[in-house]
């Protein structure tokens, strides 16, 4: 668990499952020979072979008024497609619970978009029933994103997604369909940040001239930003979310917003600056 205090805000990181290795398949150009030569990413990020180490986690925003979960992992009981997310059995309940953030104390669940890896605790399997995790929280979903997947759902890639995690918070009336800019509350609100998905989503926390930025999808892992040209296999659009990718690297190098990666492993935060030769990097 790792937490950071953003002015009155905190987050707290959730670790679902952290593992190196079994990425070519998300990003494809990001071959050991190529990860190899950019040293910046050992030890936190690469390991010494060149295997990528990911991170998939949930992050909890306390604004002291409010407990808002951002992005709720892949879950446990799923059946999907990739055989280590399947059927999961995690301790993810109970570490939140441990973290102070027991599943009936969350008020706000916010999903910067809708893959396999970012809805999967929504739910819970009770009595064989896909039931809301989180049952006094509103499900905040961009409206953007929620009617491109509604059309266009896809159960051969990764599993029935929006069957078991998404569609029974819809059913049972949680749900509030927001704009990419909205407003949560005075502390948060999200930022645009397409391309990974049609209407993908960051959020961006601010307290007391403090600032920070959960970046969902839009970076997979910070070898991205020295390598911006390497897309996600699973991006909607990749020429958009180079795009983005680009102008948020741009936006926030050698500032002090905080970035806060959705997939980066341990010490997960960091500060973007400009690589010597070209480029960014994430000084942890």
């Amino acid at each position: 668990m790792n937490q950071w205090q953003v002015g009155d805000v905190k987050i707290t990181r959730i670790i679902e499952m952290e593992v190196a290795g079994g990425t070519k398949f998300i990003l494809p150009d990001a071959t050991r020979e190529a990860c190899r030569e950019i040293d910046w990413m050992q030890p936190h990020f690469m390991d010494a072979e060149g295997n990528l180490i990911m991170s998939i986690h949930a992050l909890i925003v306390d604004t002291g008024e409010r407990r808002i979960m951002v992005d709720t992992c892949i879950g446990n009981d799923k059946e999907r497609n990739v055989p280590t997310w399947s059927h999961l059995q995690t301790s993810f309940l109970e570490d939140i619970a441990a973290a102070g953030y027991p599943r009936e104390s969350i008020d706000t669940v916010m999903c910067t978009h809708l893959h396999v890896d970012h809805v999967g605790w929504n739910t819970m399997l009770v009595d064989g029933e896909w039931v809301p995790t989180f049952p006094n929280a509103r499900y905040l979903l961009a409206e953007k994103e929620w009617t491109y997947w509604d059309a266009n759902e896809d159960e051969d890639t990764y599993g029935p997604i929006l069957a078991d995690s998404v569609r029974p918070v819809v059913e049972a009336g949680l749900v509030d369909f927001v704009s990419e800019t909205e407003q949560i509350c005075p502390e948060v609100r999200l930022e645009p940040t397409p391309g990974h998905t049609p209407g993908h989503v960051s959020v961006h926390i601010t307290s007391n001239g403090q600032e920070a930025l959960i970046t969902g999808d839009c970076i997979h892992h910070p070898v991205q930003m020295s390598r911006t040209d390497w897309c996600s296999s699973a991006d909607y659009d990749q020429t958009e979310g180079q795009a983005t990718r680009e102008g948020l690297l741009e936006k926030y190098v050698d500032g002090e917003v905080l970035i806060i990666g959705t997939h980066f492993a341990t010490p997960t935060a960091g500060h973007i600056k400009h690589l010597a030769g070209g480029g960014y990097w994430l000084k942890v």
